[in-house]
């Protein structure tokens, strides 16, 4: 992907949040020039990945499998073996109209799945076996605060203000329905 794909995608996506009111860190603003003028005081964002990612999963094909994401927060995994400083990350997802993040599971970290505006934020979902593959029993997750039990493999529609709690080794693939979907992640630890 050159360079300009890459300013265009978080041109618009800072548009999309801007458009939904949705305020970011400074941080998210900062131009290549600004960044190789910061020094040791940048150093949280720098050590734990705070910014842009932008990826195709290695498909080759962003339009059709990928994603943009801003991560706002995030902790060092080093906080894990003292259960101090940030154990969450927070982060913005944009997802396009029937773009899709493909199907996986976390092993250690649960998320929340929040969808902020524009359209639908399609969630498939499948409970992992033991063995990591797709298993073909019900799942049971918390839409809202509403325990929700969907046969494997259903999908969840999402509207904007609408959050979806994934736990541990519940595999799960999204894309946008309608219009492009903003999602916000917060993750944390096993619930």
């Amino acid at each position: 992907m050159k360079r300009s794909e890459i300013n265009r995608l978080i041109q618009d996506a800072l548009d999309f949040m801007g458009s939904h009111q949705f305020y970011l860190p400074p941080f998210a603003h900062w131009s290549p020039e600004m960044w190789r003028r910061m020094g040791p005081e940048v150093q949280e964002i720098v050590e734990n990945n705070l910014g842009w990612d932008i990826t195709d999963f290695g498909s080759g094909d962003y339009g059709n499998t990928g994603l943009l994401l801003l991560t706002l927060r995030n902790g060092h995994p080093s906080n894990r073996a003292t259960m101090s400083g940030k154990l969450y990350a927070e982060k913005i997802m944009v997802v396009g109209v029937d773009q899709v993040t493909p199907m996986h599971f976390h092993w250690r970290k649960s998320e929340d799945i929040i969808n902020r505006g524009g359209g639908k934020l399609m969630i498939q979902l499948y409970n992992a076996t033991a063995d990591e593959d797709l298993d073909d029993s019900t799942v049971t997750v918390s839409v809202d605060g509403v325990l929700r039990t969907v046969a494997a493999g259903d999908v969840l529609a999402l509207s904007p203000g609408e959050s979806i709690a994934l736990p541990t080794r519940l595999y799960h693939r999204f894309w946008g329905g309608g219009v492009a979907c903003p999602g916000r992640r917060g993750l944390g630890g096993q619930r």
